[in-house]
This record gives C-alpha cells, sequence and structure tokens, in this order.
C-alpha cells in the first residue's frame, strides 16, 4: 500500500512538472503544437500598449431619450473603430451617459483619439448658408483618385439625396452669371471642400477633395460611411500606454510573482512540513488551473487582474493554513494523524466556504458596478476563489491522504506539531 501511493503521489508531481515545462515553454509536436500560456492569454492594453477614451455625452437628454442617443452612438463608434482595424476592440457603456473605449496595439493613437470622438455631423451648403443635404444622405464613401490623381473620397447619395443634389447644382448652373456657384461641404462646422459647380449632376454622386492623404481620406471616408454622433460627446479622461511600458510591467509582474510564489512555498513546507509539500503541489495545479480558465473564457489579463489573481492566491494559501491548523490541533488532542486529516478538514471547512462567500460577494458587485479594468479585477478574482475553493476539498485532500498513507514518517513534528500532548 506504501508502495503504491508513493508512486500516486509520484506520477502526479511528474504531471505537473510537465505541466508546469509547457505552460512555461510551450512545445513543437509537428502537427500539434502546444503555446505557452504567455503566447494564448491576451492581454489588456495596460500590458500590451494602447489607448483607452471615456466620453461623456453633452446634452439634456435624460431616461429612454438619454438610452436611445448613447446605444446609437455606441454603435457608430464601432463602426469607426472597425475601420481603423483595431483587434478586439473594448467598448462599454458607463453611468448611460458615457462611453469607455478600450483600443490595444494602435501606432498612433492620437488619430485614433481624434476620429473617435468626432461629432462627424456633415453637410453640403450653399454660400449662403442653404443646406443642400447632410450625412445622412449619403449611401457610400470611399477612397479613390480623381481626375488629377489626387486622392479623394468618393461620395453616392441616397434617392433623397441625389435628387436634392441635382436640384441645386442645376439651379447654380441655370444662372451663368452667378458668382457663387459653390457648394461647401462641411464637417462639424469646418469647412473642408469648396468645389465650383459646372455643371448639373444629376448620377447621385460626389467627390470630397482636399489634398488628402490616403489615411487622411481613409479616416473621412470612415467617419462618414459610420455617420454622424446623435449627441455630441465630449473627452473627460483619455490613457495612452506604449508598448514598451506595457512589457515592462508584465515583465516586472510576472518576477514578483515568481519570487512571491517561492516565498510561500518555502513558508508552507518550513511551517508544516509534509503537508505543506502537499499544499505546494496543489497551489501549482491551481495556478495552471486558473490560468487555463481565464484562457478558456478570453478573459483579457491586466495589471489589476494581476492583482486580483495574486489575491485569489493567498486566499488558496489561507484556505490551507486553515485546514492544517485544525489538523495540529487535532493531533495535538491525542488523535493519530489519519484520523486528525478527516476531522481537521470537516472542522475547516465551514471557515473556509464562509470567507470564501464573502469575498465572492464583493468580486460580484466589482464586477456588476465596476467597468474597465475594475472588471478585469473581478473576474480573475472571482475564477480564482472557484478554483480556490476546489483545490481546497479535493487536491489538497486527496495529497496530503496519499502523503499519510506513503507513511514517510510516524514523527508528528513532521505535521507541523511542535509538541503532541496525548491525552487519555
Amino acid at each position: 500500500m506504501k508502495n503504491r501511493n508513493r508512486i500516486i503521489f509520484a506520477v502526479i508531481v511528474l504531471i505537473v512538472a510537465v505541466g508546469v515545462y509547457l505552460s512555461s515553454f510551450g512545445m513543437n509536436l509537428g502537427r500539434y503544437i502546444i503555446s505557452p500560456v504567455k503566447d494564448e492569454m491576451d492581454l489588456g492594453l495596460d500590458l500590451s500598449g494602447g489607448v483607452y477614451v471615456v466620453l461623456e455625452a453633452v446634452t439634456d437628454a435624460t431616461g429612454t431619450e438619454l438610452d436611445e442617443k448613447i446605444s446609437q452612438a455606441k454603435s457608430i463608434i464601432e463602426q469607426r473603430v472597425n475601420g481603423l482595424g483595431v483587434s478586439e476592440p473594448n467598448i462599454t457603456v458607463e453611468n448611460n451617459n458615457r462611453i469607455r473605449i478600450e483600443l490595444a496595439g494602435l501606432t498612433n493613437p492620437q488619430e485614433a483619439i481624434d476620429l473617435i470622438g468626432k461629432t462627424a455631423q456633415l453637410q453640403f451648403r450653399e454660400l449662403d448658408g442653404t443646406v443642400v443635404l447632410t450625412g445622412e444622405n449619403v449611401k457610400e464613401s470611399k477612397v479613390t483618385y480623381g481626375e488629377n490623381n489626387d486622392i479623394v473620397v468618393a461620395l453616392e447619395f441616397d434617392k433623397a439625396g441625389a435628387e436634392a443634389f441635382a436640384e441645386a447644382t442645376g439651379r447654380l448652373v441655370s444662372e451663368p452669371n452667378r458668382e457663387d456657384r459653390i457648394i461647401e461641404i462641411v464637417l462639424d462646422g469646418e469647412i473642408i471642400s469648396a468645389p465650383y459647380v459646372n455643371d448639373e449632376i444629376t448620377d447621385g454622386k460626389g467627390v470630397i477633395s482636399g489634398g488628402f492623404t490616403i489615411e487622411g481620406a481613409t479616416n473621412l471616408a470612415n467617419l462618414i460611411r459610420a455617420g454622424a454622433l446623435p449627441v455630441e460627446m465630449e473627452e473627460i479622461e483619455v490613457s495612452v500606454v506604449g508598448p514598451t511600458l506595457g512589457l515592462e510591467s508584465l515583465d516586472k509582474s510576472i518576477d514578483a510573482a515568481i519570487i512571491g510564489l517561492i516565498l510561500i512555498f518555502l513558508f508552507m513546507i518550513f511551517f508544516y512540513r509534509l503537508p505543506g509539500i502537499a499544499a505546494d503541489v496543489a497551489l501549482v495545479i491551481y495556478i495552471m488551473v486558473v490560468l487555463g480558465v481565464l484562457i478558456g473564457i478570453d478573459a483579457k489579463l491586466t495589471l489589476p487582474g494581476i492583482a486580483g489573481l495574486i489575491l485569489s492566491v493567498g486566499m488558496a494559501v489561507d484556505a490551507n493554513v486553515v485546514i492544517f491548523e485544525r489538523i495540529k490541533e487535532e493531533i495535538i488532542v491525542g488523535k493519530s494523524v489519519r484520523t486528525a486529516v478527516d476531522s481537521g478538514f470537516k472542522r475547516a471547512m465551514r471557515t473556509i466556504i464562509d470567507a470564501n462567500v464573502t469575498t465572492l460577494i464583493a468580486g460580484l458587485v466589482l464586477f456588476y458596478f465596476g467597468t474597465g479594468t475594475i472588471k478585469g479585477f473581478a473576474v480573475t478574482l472571482l475564477v480564482g476563489l472557484g478554483v480556490s475553493l476546489l483545490t481546497a476539498v479535493f487536491v489538497t485532500r486527496f495529497l496530503l491522504k496519499t502523503i499519510v498513507k506513503m507513511e514517510l514518517s510516524k514523527d508528528k513534528r513532521m505535521y507541523g506539531v511542535r509538541e503532541a500532548k496525548h491525552e487519555a
């Protein structure tokens, strides 16, 4: 029986060691490639670099009207962001009147900030201020080359817009001596082009020129295509994180986590001896399971998320400490080690569950009411709590019972008991 349990424990340790290696370095098996955890984990913009912007609606609207405008604005901003080619943007509504945009890995953050927050109210108007049509009448906009091989934005109007444009251009050219045969193209009150009207335009198409670069024309076409925001949005918070700073933060966090784990491993072995070894193996399993779950649910790892992960590791260690202290108490009153393990786990479960439930409630509140990085913290904390409860109840218990059955030592000091008092 002793040898059988020693083999079981050795196999578990070997599997855990292989898991740690694959999680850290990965492996190429030809047709199958196992990637290391760091390559599979999605990083938030505070680690990968990027920009986040919080926009607040400038409006007197309230209730349902405000909700509708914010919903429309969010949809339009999503279209604009998609035009930037950003991978997996995170766009959320906060406090009913704010929109938070998180964009990772941008090469030109300021351009994105300028593009996202524009109201983009497009108008075609005559010199006397008469509005011929607006951006709502534009069915399609794209970048192309003009007659002089310059970069322009080509527009196609809907039926109403085409008719209005034909009427206005026809009226202007019908009076050859008019000097104001100009239709201004205005974006958010700024004239970006003012072409002279030579002929009546009846094909429902127009062109915006203005010495654009490809990038500038693409952004303008994207703005027009997405449409104008239904409400003016004001920037109230902007943060830009460079990719170098993000990687430095990640490296420092990993180093701190490794040092912390080593200290925890040594602490558990020093104070609890054999149970400490079981706790250390269980803790490694716990960390691998948590990271696997986070990857599985496509959670983004952020600095607050790492903090939540570290806190949940502390909760997992705390659960083991409570269990081992209860076991020590049972041994001190004279129970055998095997009986003490069973009794200790039973006595500790109530305390562990109560502690985890209270933290779970706090995590759920943070997740429900929090935004952005606060939610990231809550997600890692909640996942960690759930896994720590499972490892404490099942994994640590199984490992500790296996160690006891191995009969490595009958000395109760090997279970953290300094002085054992035997009662009759």
